[in-house]
């Protein structure tokens, strides 16, 4: 039996071998915008659980017998409002989001045989300190690949600099909930106990 990871996410990646947890990767193939457009108004955490099964259905379907990780992270304001990828709209998304506090939602979902077979969400609570423009102008052109990120931000580099407090799981902000997927995969023997 075979962990098969549904995402490209370096993170995820890094996250799992650091771990020593074997694997493979296998790019799910997933239009987010249609799914999240045909999932309707979801609360946050319903809809990172819906998109990581998705995912995780989509390549169980061509791995019989294999286990397949789907993940998904999904970022709202407090005050409900949705925080996407930010694209091209980094620098106008960090000021929205300028000293708000915000709440990630990261969901994995593993599917055996095209049916879901284990599932997990952990929220983290991100408080983003005042961001000067200047600041902003700065992190946009040091770190563009965080607009393809989930709130914009990778915590692990200079997205660390955004907040003044954190509180949740290290791994759930980065993507994962680590901890209960090994205690799972323990249980199903895929790393020793």
């Amino acid at each position: 039996m075979t962990l098969v990871l549904a995402s490209t996410s370096p993170s995820r990646r890094l996250m799992l071998e650091n771990a020593g947890v074997p694997f493979e990767v296998v790019k799910p193939l997933v239009d987010e915008d249609a799914a999240k457009a045909s999932l309707g108004d979801l609360p946050p955490r319903d809809l990172a659980d819906a998109l990581a099964e998705l995912k995780a259905r989509k390549v169980s379907a061509s791995r019989p017998g294999d286990l397949v990780l789907g993940c998904d992270s999904v970022v709202a304001l407090d005050d409900g409002t949705r925080i996407d990828k930010p694209g091209a709209n980094l620098a106008a998304q960090l000021r929205l989001m300028s000293g708000r506090t915000h709440r990630l939602h990261s969901a994995a979902v593993v599917c055996e045989n095209g049916q879901p077979v284990w599932r997990a969400i952990e929220v983290a609570t991100m408080h983003v300190r005042q961001l000067s423009d200047a600041f902003i102008a700065d992190y946009v052109a040091r770190d563009p690949e965080a607009q393809w990120c989930a709130g914009g931000y990778r915590i692990e580099g200079p997205g660390a600099q955004l907040f003044s407090r954190v509180d949740g799981s290290w791994f759930a902000i980065m993507g994962l909930p680590l901890i209960p997927l090994l205690a799972w995969l323990r249980a199903r023997g895929v790393v020793l106990s």
